[in-house]
């Protein structure tokens, strides 16, 4: 995962001494504009160290294993207006301080499953509970059945960022424009998580909890530099220490984790002030 981050990195940094002349020869300059998309995303995370502590509990479940949950493609609810924020979705805001340099403001709409019933390494105790579950673990496989631990950011793992990104010309025929996208990203996480931990109570609301960090490269197709379809691969990593897994209580999770995620969105891209 670092390795992507490092790559995209660098050809974000030293692309610009090869394709800076390029920018001249584009007919649209794009200095001044603002931007928005819409789209939808699928997610594969790294194995993560999840951290449980309570007042009765306080234990780590190792390398334990995640999925993503993307609505299925249908009519419903991809085509309701009404539901089109249920399946996972990005939205952003952005404008071009040059151009071929803009800065935007963007939301990431993920979704994080533990896998249920999978086997687990626990390090930890559990005590007073009342369960069968009360006892001390030293690297002890558990089967992470309902009755004992379920988790997951479903409504969802929310990624609020800005980006900086640079946008080079790569081919244009008539009005259509094809062009190559790379961005770093920076934001925080704001997850609504839902946690059962020994039957008790579910958690659902949105708290702060951590930050991220990413890398995304991508292909801009647009039709007279206005509508534009957007394909795009980002890497990251999460880091969320304070994570809220019952309501009115002090009880936390923490974990961090790295991800891969492809976007498809669609946009479009104006000038306010026209010469």
């Amino acid at each position: 995962m670092r390795q992507i981050l490092l790559s995209l990195l660098l050809i974000f940094i030293g692309e610009p001494l090869i394709a800076q002349n390029s920018s001249t020869s584009d007919p649209n300059k794009m200095k001044g504009k603002f931007y928005f998309y819409w789209g939808y995303n699928r997610e594969t995370y790294t194995k993560s160290n999840i951290r449980f502590k309570g007042e009765n509990f306080d234990f780590t479940v190792k390398k334990a294993i995640a999925l993503d949950r993307q609505s299925p493609l249908a009519r419903d609810p991809y085509l309701k207006i009404d539901q089109i924020t249920i399946p996972q979705y990005n939205y952003r805001f952005g404008y071009y301080i040059s151009d071929q340099y803009n800065v935007s403001l963007g939301w990431d709409h993920m979704k994080y499953v533990m896998v249920q019933d999978q086997v687990a390494k626990v390090s930890g105790v559990i005590k007073n509970t009342g369960t069968d579950y009360d006892r001390t673990y030293d690297n002890t496989d558990v089967k992470l059945a309902g009755d004992f631990l379920q988790f997951e950011h479903t409504d969802g793992l929310y990624y609020l960022n800005a980006e900086l990104n640079r946008v080079d010309p790569v081919y244009n025929y008539k009005k259509l424009y094809i062009k190559s996208t790379y961005g770093l990203a920076a934001g925080v996480l704001c997850p609504r998580t839902r946690a059962v931990i020994l039957n008790n109570v579910v958690n659902d609301q949105w708290h702060i909890s951590g930050f991220g960090v990413s890398a995304k490269t991508g292909l801009n197709i647009s039709i007279n530099n206005h509508f534009f379809f957007q394909a795009e691969l980002k890497a990251g990593l999460i880091d969320m220490p304070n994570i809220v897994i019952e309501a009115n209580s002090k009880d936390r999770a923490r974990q961090n984790f790295g991800f891969v995620q492809g976007n498809v969105v669609i946009g479009y891209q104006f000038n306010l002030h026209k010469k």
